[in-house]
């Protein structure tokens, strides 16, 4: 997309699955007199995880563990990084995590321990990817560089016959990306992918760089003091390789697998076909709904439906009102992406990147 074109608009529809949608699920929370936000089932959680990340941190700066332990714990610390995004960064940059905006901002700004801007987040993930989710040109999500072709309108390069194997290399390596090179990009730029950033005011750079140095004070300046280089260096790719595929896969598991759309604005109108709530069933996916574990472990991102349906509700609410979207949905035949397990989700993502791992895949 030209970065003078306007964004695609979706289509005004009276009665539209939205309002239905929205309708019903408030009517859940009215009927059991709850808040939409999170409640001590969440703020337990965030301090375990906490809890968790400076106990290994602590003990891999201080703790003089052989270096087979010190590998595992980078590891664990990689994964707890992940996790924290999922379940507190996630929901504070949404506003769903309190009812306290001070809270929410606190929250987001858990995302620091990644080196993650959170005004660059908050542009890429909820401004962008939840408008425009699966569209080509405009949700950043999917824009991979040549390497993967994660949608039927991109280019295709030889090298794509093989995307299905070499994937779990790029997605390990984009927590590093992100922290070192993506958010410093749209930065200078001013700009994700084509699309203008908001104007940042002398608040948000200062915040952007406060975050960066504090990054780069906790994971590199202090453990190679503390460490040297030689330890830091491998720890530190342990963690980040390790973290970065789990957050990777995590997110492409919701929308680039075998049964998501693509969907185009027409040419001669820039609108989408489909309304808001449709768009977003069509190129969203559940998985592993059932599993109360992989639940926990995601802050609810398993359940990738609901969250872009409703990303103002808290995750620890998604198994509830998932119940009453996919009642609505089936009412209007409406679709409903779910797969029964990870691995089934995971086969369905590989499936789709052989299959646009072909030339003559195209939209369909």
């Amino acid at each position: 997309m030209a970065a003078n074109t306007p964004l695609p608009k979706f289509p005004v529809t009276k009665d539209s699955l939205h309002a239905e949608l929205k309708k019903n699920v408030q009517q859940y929370f009215n009927n059991l007199n709850i808040k939409q936000h999170g409640n001590w089932t969440l703020y337990s959680k965030s301090i375990i995880l906490l809890t968790a990340f400076v106990g290994l941190y602590l003990h891999l700066l201080l703790g003089n563990a052989p270096w087979w332990l010190a590998l595992i714990e980078c590891a664990a610390l990689g994964l707890v990084i992940a996790m924290i995004g999922f379940n507190i960064m996630h929901d504070g940059n949404h506003g769903s995590y309190s009812g306290s905006k001070w809270w929410n901002k606190m929250a987001s700004y858990s995302g620091s321990v990644m080196g993650a801007s959170q005004f660059m987040w908050d542009m890429k993930h909820n401004i962008i990817h939840h408008s425009f989710t699966n569209i080509d040109g405009v949700d950043d999500d999917i824009e991979a560089g040549d390497m993967l072709r994660l949608a039927p309108t991109q280019d295709y390069k030889k090298m794509h016959k093989y995307q299905y194997i070499y994937f779990v290399l790029l997605y390990s390596m984009m927590y590093l990306f992100w922290v070192f090179y993506s958010d410093y990009r749209k930065y200078f730029t001013q700009k994700i992918g084509e699309i203008p950033l908001k104007k940042m005011n002398r608040s948000l750079h200062i915040r952007f760089w406060l975050v960066k140095i504090f990054h780069a004070l906790l994971f590199v300046v202090l453990p190679i003091l503390v460490l040297g280089w030689k330890a830091w260096l491998i720890g530190f790719l342990v963690m980040g390789l390790v973290g970065g595929f789990f957050l990777s896969i995590v997110f492409q598991l919701a929308h680039t697998v075998e049964d998501a759309a693509f969907p185009l604005p027409l040419p001669a109108t820039n609108k989408l076909e489909n309304e808001f709530a449709v768009h977003q069933l069509s190129t969203t996916a559940n998985f592993a709904t059932k599993n109360k574990l992989w639940t926990w472990v995601l802050g609810g991102l398993n359940f990738q439906v609901e969250h872009h349906l409703f990303p103002k509700v808290a995750h620890i609410h998604y198994p509830a009102i998932s119940k009453i979207v996919k009642e609505t949905c089936k009412q209007h035949n409406a679709p409903y992406i779910e797969y029964n397990s990870m691995g089934a989700a995971i086969k369905a993502h590989v499936s789709f990147l052989k299959r646009m791992g072909k030339p003559t895949a195209v939209a369909a």
